[in-house]
């Protein structure tokens, strides 16, 4: 037997990420749910390709995103517990390819393996800010991502002005038009930073067939044009709009935003329906594999064991048996069971549910009854 064999399981895991990391010293992002504080991105990640190299501006003063602490952990569980979730290696070798080539990355698998997770351990871990999230529907546009502006609220706020004033009144300017104005989450990620932001597109295959080929154009040329800021760019040759960000606000030169580096663009699918040749080809793609035991385990860690008694009420026994009824009834019919089912039945475990009878049981086969079951 070896050393490594005799170590209990969490020190051989410790061992195996060690030798991991050592030999692939390329890897910028390391799936370790640790943030990354003395180091930023730009300090690690080396030039894009020139194919791939923005020039866009102007570049804010402060490049620093707005936080979203409450929702990351709400995501991935308390900070001291992420590094549970590993990360295999060749799930890493991709997402690390997507940030070299500054390529979106197309992610796919079942429902409940962590592909709209992985946009918050991204952001997380190597310090992005908040993650600028666009769920996908059947009604989602591509302009509806990009911005939105209030034609009706800035006639309405010019005759209110002109009202008030009265005829004899001198006159007033027309309100700005960048206070209707607002960028939409696609449209805030192709802001020009120094620094990427990370933008999840959530469930592209529930759109319309022509989204995804909509999006061609953004993720080549890295830019789009606001024609009601364009026709004003003879006399307003810059303006102040808001973006997606709570209580933020950006300048917009000419009518065009333009990246300067390339947001990591995390898009999820169920694979419900297949997307063009074409919009596959601008993407990497990478298939999710679905959660062993032991990455359960390390989920459950994250997200219920903050605090002692917890830990006390659930002990290996109760979590072992759960997940490991968990995994036998997702395996047992055609399509899995979310892992969010999982942590539900630990959260009524130590919420005082538990009893170990036969409502339990009951309470238990509701929670994981397989949604094909639904009628």
């Amino acid at each position: 037997m070896t050393e490594s064999e005799r170590l209990d399981g969490d020190e051989a895991a410790q061992v195996r990420d060690a030798s991991r990391l050592a030999s692939s010293d390329w890897w910028v992002y390391r799936g370790t749910g640790r943030p990354i504080h003395d180091l930023g991105l730009t300090d690690i990640l080396p030039p894009p390709p020139p194919w791939r190299d923005f020039d866009g501006g102007p570049l804010p003063e402060s490049d620093d995103p707005p936080r979203d602490d409450h929702d990351v952990a709400r995501r991935l569980g308390s900070e001291h517990s992420q590094s549970a979730q590993r990360t295999g290696p060749a799930e890493l070798d991709m997402i690390n390819a997507a940030l070299y080539l500054r390529r979106p990355l197309l992610v796919t698998g079942h429902p409940g393996t962590g592909k709209s997770t992985l946009a918050y351990r991204l952001a997380a871990e190597l310090q992005l800010g908040r993650v600028l999230r666009w769920p996908i529907t059947s009604r989602t546009t591509l302009n509806s991502g990009l911005y939105h502006y209030d034609a009706i609220g800035r006639i309405q706020a010019a005759s209110a002005r002109f009202a008030a004033r009265g005829e004899r009144a001198s006159p007033e300017p027309e309100p700005p038009i960048g206070e209707f104005l607002r960028l939409g989450v696609l449209g805030t990620a192709f802001l020009p930073r120094r620094v990427p932001r990370v933008l999840l597109i959530d469930e592209l295959d529930k759109s319309e067939a022509d989204l995804p080929n909509d999006l061609l154009s953004i993720f080549e040329d890295g830019e789009f044009r606001v024609p009601e800021l364009e026709r004003i760019r003879s006399h307003t040759p810059e303006a102040t709009v808001f973006t997606d960000d709570p209580g933020e606000t950006a300048s917009v030169v000419g009518g065009r935003v333009r990246c300067h580096a390339f947001p990591i663009v995390i898009i999820t699918s169920n694979g419900e329906r297949e997307f063009p040749p074409a919009f596959l080809r601008r993407c990497l793609q990478l298939e999710m594999p679905d959660p062993d035991p032991e990455q359960l385990a390390a989920m459950v860690v994250a997200h219920l064991h903050d605090s002692e008694e917890n830990r006390r009420k659930l002990g290996d026994g109760l979590q072992n048996e759960l997940i490991e009824q968990f995994v036998r009834r997702s395996a047992s019919g055609d399509d899995r069971l979310p892992s969010g089912k999982l942590l539900d039945a630990m959260y009524l475990a130590t919420s005082g549910a538990y009893r170990g009878d036969a409502t339990w049981e009951r309470l238990v086969d509701a929670l994981w009854q397989r949604l094909s079951a639904v009628q």
